[in-house]
């Protein structure tokens, strides 16, 4: 499902994940499921960054956490150079972890705060066994700090001394720590300044081409997406509606829900925004518990026909790379 070169690093087929809602304090019983992701596919390619945008609660970040394996997904495969993760026990996961890293939202919250930034950094050396000496893990802090932009001191302060920026530095160097190949960056710079984050969205281009890294960037923000994306792919109500190289999905976008979403993206210029007619999508995002039958946007699309009620449009490729789920399309 994708035009970009090179050899294919992660993929993603028919990725489900589910969690059960029950009721009864005593005896409790399962009687709904909220449908988080619901059957995705995807490929990600070595040194290529893909965009995986949509609102709130579309399941982004479920996706993220599946590849992770911070959670276990309810069906699917997530094969990680050719081997499938879902499948694999704690002991079998171990050298994967090396290799798969992210980068959290909240620089806040995923540092511990009892701990000093040179021990945050150092833990996973030591965990998994990439540098045992005390000594040799204090140089490598000392050089990945240098990397991300902080000074050396920074290794003796406590998350606490440090902004937000600088916290988020911490957690990329601690990402990097163990020579990962993959990155999952999870809104990894919603919760700066902006100005902030145009010097994050900088670093994480650099790292990328300097180490050769792969990144699964998801967000919110367009325009964060198209600046350090090669590919994207849109999310809506656990399922993927469009996958396409990043110019072509930002100028020529297919399927009515991308679109809705790139209208409502304000324009900086004030007397543009002013002019420019803007088409708010009708109702409200339907529950994940109780998905639509059929296309999951219909209740909401302009184009919606008929048979948008009763048949899941296929994710088909309309052209070369540009893969939309969509049946007017």
């Amino acid at each position: 499902m994708s035009a970009a070169a090179g050899q294919v690093l992660l993929e993603v087929r028919d990725l489900r994940m589910y969690f059960p809602v029950t009721e009864g304090a005593l005896i409790p019983r399962k009687v709904a499921d909220v449908k988080a992701v619901d059957g995705i596919s995807f490929q990600i390619h070595k040194g290529e960054t893909l965009g995986l945008v949509g609102e709130s609660g579309c399941g982004k970040t479920t996706t993220g956490r599946c590849i992770l394996q911070l959670d276990r997904a309810t069906g699917g495969e997530i094969l990680f150079a050719g081997v499938d993760l879902a499948h694999l026990d704690q002991r079998a996961l171990s050298p994967y972890r090396q290799k798969i890293q992210v980068i959290f939202q909240d620089p806040y919250s995923s540092l511990n705060p009892r701990m000093k930034i040179g021990d945050i950094i150092g833990e996973p050396m030591k965990v998994h066994g990439i540098e045992p000496s005390r000594e040799g893990r204090r140089e490598r802090v000392k050089e990945l700090l240098a990397t991300c932009g902080l000074p050396a001191r920074m290794a003796d302060r406590y998350p606490h001394e440090m902004s937000g920026g600088q916290r988020q530095r911490v957690g990329i160097a601690r990402a990097l720590a163990l020579n990962p190949q993959f990155i999952i960056c999870d809104e990894a710079v919603s919760a700066l300044d902006v100005s902030i984050q145009a010097q994050v969205i900088n670093l994480l281009e650099d790292l990328r081409d300097e180490f050769h890294l792969t990144y699964l960037f998801i967000s919110h923000d367009l325009s964060v997406v198209r600046h350090l994306s090669q590919r994207v792919a849109v999310m809506y109500l656990g399922k993927i509606v469009e996958l396409a190289d990043c110019d072509v999905l930002y100028d020529e976008p297919q399927h009515p829900y991308t679109r809705a979403l790139l209208e409502a993206v304000p324009v900086p210029d004030p007397a543009v925004e002013g002019a420019r007619a803007h088409e708010v999508v009708a109702g409200e995002v339907p529950s994940p518990m109780n998905p639509p039958k059929g296309c999951v946007f219909h209740p909401r699309c302009p184009l919606a026909i008929e048979s948008c009620r009763t048949q899941a449009p296929d994710f088909r490729e309309t052209r070369s790379g540009h893969w939309v789920a969509c049946s007017e399309v």
